[in-house]
């Protein structure tokens, strides 16, 4: 079977770690590109082993020379050790090459300058859910990043999910909502299982029941295209379970705690990315 929308492109993944290997995993699985089209670097052996054995793509220590073979760079590395990560990057990058960064915070004009002049970069920010070929990814482009680069861009993280292309200016919020948005999901979900502990489910059944639902929901969401709202007062019949138990919900502050969350978690994001500009421009 032919594979749907196949690319040429080689693309190299400066750091192997949780996020690279779902974007391995994920461009394999949907049959966008071949394994001898990918390679990945990292500082750790058991890694590079593990992603040769699970995807059988060739990995490498050596950042520069995977740089220089690669036509789309992805920089998979925590923020933390960006710096010291693009002094190789930029020295072995080729001219026509595109740079995809998923270092979290780091804003495209910190980026750009510590690239050759005129590098074409894209930012994005995914999120967990991508290593379950589930995620949700917000994608920005450069001073010098074209139409085409979006599309390889948008490409690579259909391959884990959903994308939307975004102004950079609005990264810190989708931070906020959908990078940081999966941990509060799993503390619903284990609330949701306690509930279901406390009035004498199995802690293993209550917690399948939970995430299945969590799930489930989410799907007949996307699927229908429904408002939540009005898939909320399908469940909600008049004097019944569910309208009880939504009560409890209101009155204990749901709705503002979670817009507080995301509020407080795009702040902190702005606070890194100022952070992280300072220490690449200083």
């Amino acid at each position: 079977m032919k594979a749907r929308g196949a690319r040429s492109e080689r693309i190299g993944f400066v750091g192997g770690g949780n996020m690279a290997g779902a974007l391995v995993k994920g461009l394999l699985h949907s049959g966008t590109v071949k394994a001898d089209q990918l390679r990945a670097s990292d500082v750790r052996d058991e890694r590079l082993a593990e992603l040769e054995k699970e995807h059988g793509i060739v990995t490498t220590k050596d950042n520069a020379a995977l740089v220089a073979w690669a036509d789309v760079v992805v920089l998979a590395v925590k923020p933390q050790v960006i710096d010291r990560v693009l002094a190789p990057v930029a020295t072995a990058l080729r001219p026509e090459a595109l740079v995809i960064s998923i270092a979290a915070g780091v804003p495209l004009h910190a980026l750009e300058a510590r690239l050759p002049a005129g590098a074409r970069v894209v930012r994005s920010m995914p999120n967990t859910p991508a290593i379950a070929l589930a995620g949700a990814t917000a994608i920005a482009p450069g001073s010098h990043a074209t139409e085409a680069d979006l599309a390889i861009a948008r490409h690579l993280f259909e391959a884990v999910g959903r994308v939307t292309v975004l102004d950079e200016s609005l990264l810190d919020a989708v931070t906020g909502l959908s990078g940081s948005g999966p941990a509060y999901v799993m503390l619903i979900i284990e609330a949701l299982a306690d509930g279901g502990v406390k009035v004498g489910l199995h802690r293993e059944t209550a917690l399948m029941l939970a995430a299945q639902t969590v799930y489930g929901s989410a799907k007949l969401l996307l699927e229908t295209g429904e408002h939540p709202g009005r898939l909320k007062d399908m469940v909600a019949s008049p004097a019944g379970t569910t309208i009880a138990g939504l009560h409890t919900l209101e009155a204990g502050g749901l709705r503002t705690t979670l817009m507080d969350a995301v509020e407080t978690a795009t702040a902190r994001s702005i606070e890194i990315g100022a952070a992280m500009a300072k220490k690449l421009e200083g």
